[in-house]
């Protein structure tokens, strides 16, 4: 055998074939499991997939989102018996979604790149796509394929401006682009596992939705009309119960958190470290639910999943250079960007001579506009008598404020 049929028999053998949902109705895309970052910021501990779509109707053919550029030679090879393509549909302009759509483009040139009017301007500036190939859909507008009917809806801010989905009319098949998706890299076509899709669903929306949960809500209003039996996302599997997840979103986007005090600290000597492990037993003789974080090695992921429910944050930092210890400093900013729906938050932690750090923490979440300061408790030096006293009095505060909010 020839190098060269050696590595055409290579391709075949590693390139997963597409995958029949419906007659007509195919999945494409790839599964990465071996990526652990994404964005070069959020963590993938169980890889994720990149889920592009096919429907054949009797007239026209259909391609829902593309791929990440890192596997378009996964979906060309998925694409190997297609012969045309009439239309392209852009749900979201993000690589992993659309970065593929110039080479599928250049398969074929004839095809039509379908995206809402923020998304054919975000085409064609991150992806220099020529605006003569993207025709605009408006919201609610349906598209034929034959004895198939496509509608798009449009969702702004799940979780980018010009984010919309489609529904398939005829199947009662939505695809859902990040709209309920999931990192989960897995061969199971549709869900099987609820336990551990669930907690991939949790960190994919406490890490890119919640900062939107008030608009998602208005967006999960636009699509409760509709009769659903198949929810597919762009990531992770398909939902062949989609009440499972429309129930979970229902909670995550309420107003209501839980009785969940969320402690992300870091502690240069074990003084500040020394105020956590207190104020975690105080608050657990109350019956109070505590997460522990050190961000020294945290997961933030993990951390972005606890703060979906969390009532109360406490950062607890030691002071560096008259301010906060920078890796709290991190976990300020994302509080700041998450906007979780916490009710209270406060500082912990301890300095040697002289600090600013609680002001320095305060002006650095201006997004937290509704969220009641608690009394911080900054010591000098290690924590004494005194400061363990104050330490309960926080845990009783927290305690009766979950009680007013009918939390514990």
């Amino acid at each position: 055998m020839s190098i060269r049929m050696s590595y055409i028999l290579l391709f075949f053998l590693f390139h997963m074939n597409k995958r029949k949902i419906i007659d007509n109705v195919y999945w494409l895309g790839g599964i990465d499991w071996d990526r652990r970052l994404f964005d070069s910021l959020i963590p993938l501990p169980d890889g994720t997939s990149y889920n592009s779509y096919l429907i054949k109707g009797s007239e026209k053919t259909v391609l829902l989102d593309t791929i990440d550029p890192s596997m378009t030679d996964t979906l060309f090879f998925q694409l190997k018996d297609v012969e045309k393509i009439d239309y392209i549909v852009s749900h979201h302009t993000e690589q992993d979604h659309s970065g593929a759509i110039p080479a599928v483009l250049k398969k074929y040139p004839s095809a039509k790149v379908l995206a809402t009017k923020k998304g054919k301007e975000m085409l064609i500036d991150h992806l220099l796509i020529s605006p003569e190939q993207i025709q605009i859909v408006e919201d609610g507008e349906e598209i034929s394929l034959g004895d198939k009917t496509l509608k798009f809806i449009h969702t702004p801010w799940v979780h980018w401006p010009e984010t919309m989905v489609s529904y398939l009319v005829e199947d009662k098949i939505l695809f859902s682009c990040d709209f309920f998706g999931s990192h989960l890299a897995t061969t199971d076509l549709y869900v099987k596992d609820e336990g551990l899709v669930y907690e991939a669903a949790k960190r994919y929306f406490a890490e890119i939705m919640m900062p939107f949960s008030k608009i998602i809500r208005k967006n999960i209003d636009k699509i409760k009309h509709l009769e659903i039996q198949l929810i597919a996302p762009s990531h992770g599997p398909i939902y062949d119960k989609p009440s499972f997840i429309v129930d979970a979103y229902e909670d995550w986007i309420s107003d209501t958190p839980k009785n969940v005090v969320v402690i992300p600290y870091v502690s240069m000597h074990g003084s500040t470290r020394t105020m956590v492990e207190y104020l975690v037993g105080a608050l657990a003789k109350k019956g109070v639910t505590v997460y522990q974080f050190d961000l020294a090695v945290v997961d933030i992921g993990k951390l972005a999943i606890a703060l979906v429910d969390a009532a109360t944050v406490i950062l607890g930092t030691p002071t560096v250079h008259a301010g906060p210890h920078p890796l709290a400093v991190y976990a300020a900013y994302l509080l700041n960007a998450l906007k979780p729906k916490i009710k209270l938050i406060s500082v912990i932690g301890s300095y040697g001579w002289f600090t600013k750090t609680i002001d320095q923490v305060v002006s650095m979440v201006p997004g937290l506009k509704e969220v009641e300061i608690l009394e911080p408790v900054y010591v000098k030096g290690h924590p004494k008598e005194e400061s363990f006293k104050s330490l309960d009095i926080m845990a009783e505060k927290i305690a009766e404020k979950h009680k007013e909010l009918n939390l514990l």
